[in-house]
């Protein structure tokens, strides 16, 4: 009875740990990529240099979110995993879906604007959040 206790307490302060090593990742990519947006209009004046720095600094960071992801995918039970590839699978495919039709609507000169990528992630982000919660909810 105490190993599982102690098990369970093991796997819960991992769960937590991995949760925070994501969550700071996540947070730290976010930052990179603001830098990238903002930095050379704002901070160094479109320099070169600069610009190149930030953008590596952003791709560096940006694989070590997704290595702190993975990580968080290993250490969780089946059901947690199941949830969350259930939610990427359906977040790729609508975004594979979708967002060649956007780009299409503007080839074919059906709307007049072009189309942004951050319309794209924006919309992978919303149906990765709401397969998700749909996942928990289904499951709990």
């Amino acid at each position: 009875m105490k190993e599982d206790s102690l098990k369970r307490s093991n796997w819960q302060n991992q769960m937590r740990k991995n949760t925070y090593r994501l969550m700071a990742w996540t947070g730290a990519w976010l930052c990179t990529t603001a830098l990238v947006a903002f930095g050379s209009k704002y901070l160094w004046g479109y320099e070169t240099s600069y610009s190149i720095a930030a953008v590596v600094l952003n791709i560096v960071v940006g694989f070590g979110m997704i290595k702190a992801h993975m990580q968080h995918l290993d250490g969780s039970d089946e059901l947690m995993k199941k949830v969350q590839f259930d939610a990427m699978g359906i977040a790729l495919g609508v975004g594979i879906v979708c967002g060649l039709s956007y780009e299409q609507l503007h080839q074919i000169k059906l709307i007049s604007f072009q189309p942004e990528i951050s319309d794209l992630v924006m919309l992978l982000a919303i149906t990765y959040m709401a397969t998700t919660i749909y996942g928990h909810r289904k499951y709990s």
